[in-house]
């Protein structure tokens, strides 16, 4: 349609603007749902204490970024490129950035998208792969204020992308230079594929999460094509004291010491660059490694604005239009049917 007036939604976490917001930003964390499944008022009372107890050691992390996030920062750099990819797309074409746990939050967004007056609203993830934690959560606040605000267009929202080309490329070219670089040293490196990790519970109640990530870094691996390639998954970003999917990143970098070798780690559930990746991954897990032996540790960046990656979402964008199970690029549900969290059919 030449008239149509095309948003895009894209959306991620968020993040502390100040050292001030870092405690409420925790709370809008814990308090939600899909994070901590309690009833009222006891969740209320969860995320207080951890929340309280947690934001002067995360106002640490932060204060190493200047005193806030970078992640809307970075955010902004993706909309305003995918808004440069799509103007193909429709006559008008705008992208919004929407935040679960801080600014611009769902109803701020959402009087965003009024104004704008669309024809046609697309919700992109900037999580590759889907988990109720992250995806879920975002999309069910996000069209409950679009009843709320009563948006009148619907949202067509995209599962996930877990082994698209233009995230699964930019990735695959950053490992094989670092494996090439790592293995000057005269030892075979270590790939190691860090994802955030999520609690056992989370999973064993059928989300798919765990699965995706080990579809995105087996894409990768077999894109690579290098023989015999040391690899693994892992896990970052534990909190609390609950059992946890593993090996943990903390694991994986003290075994590499252990036996020698040389690290490249390719953060595989990230699109941007945040505190669990400059601070997190830059600062803990580079000198966890040095104190554990690690001859060399590479990590690895982001996508962020790659043109492969911009033009993925772009593409993602015009593949929704008329789909009824909007399911990575396939538009076919790619969960095994056990993963009950799964929103697509089987």
């Amino acid at each position: 349609m030449t008239d149509q007036r095309l948003a895009i939604v894209v959306f991620n976490l968020g993040g502390p603007d100040s050292p001030e917001a870092v405690r409420p930003f925790l709370f809008n964390l814990f308090n939600d749902p899909w994070i901590i499944a309690l009833p009222q008022p006891l969740r209320w009372l969860i995320a207080t204490i951890i929340s309280r107890s947690r934001a002067e050691k995360s106002k640490g992390y932060y204060a190493k970024l200047g005193g806030r996030s970078v992640l809307l920062d970075e955010t902004r750099a993706q909309a305003a490129a995918l808004e440069t990819a799509a103007k193909g797309l429709a006559a008008d074409v705008r992208v919004f950035v929407y935040m679960r746990y801080w600014h611009p939050m769902a109803h701020e967004v959402m009087g965003e998208l009024k104004a704008y007056q669309p024809t046609r609203v697309v919700v992109l993830p900037l999580y590759p792969q889907f988990s109720t934690t992250t995806t879920t959560t975002s999309c069910e606040l996000l069209e409950r204020e679009a009843r709320r605000q009563n948006l009148g267009v619907p949202l067509e929202t995209l599962c996930c992308y877990p082994c698209a080309d233009g995230f699964i490329d930019p990735m695959v070219d950053a490992v094989r230079a670092a494996h090439a670089d790592a293995s000057a040293t005269g030892k075979k490196p270590r790939v190691l594929f860090s994802a955030h990790g999520l609690p056992e519970k989370t999973i064993a109640r059928g989300d798919p999460y765990q699965w995706q990530v080990e579809q995105s870094a087996a894409a990768a691996v077999a894109k690579l094509g290098i023989p015999d390639l040391d690899w693994s998954i892992c896990y970052q970003s534990r909190v609390g004291p609950v059992a946890w999917i593993g090996p943990s990143t903390e694991a994986e970098i003290a075994r590499a010491g252990r036996d020698g070798v040389p690290v490249v780690l390719a953060p595989v559930a990230f699109v941007s660059e945040h505190v669990e990746t400059l601070v997190e991954l830059d600062e803990t897990m580079r000198e966890l490694a040095a104190e554990s032996g690690v001859p060399l540790y590479i990590r690895l960046p982001t996508v962020r604005t790659d043109a492969r990656f911009i033009g993925a979402l772009a593409g993602l964008t015009e593949f929704l239009k008329g789909k009824t199970t909007p399911c990575s690029a396939s538009g076919k549900r790619i969960c095994p049917a056990k993963f009950s969290r799964c929103p697509m059919s089987a």
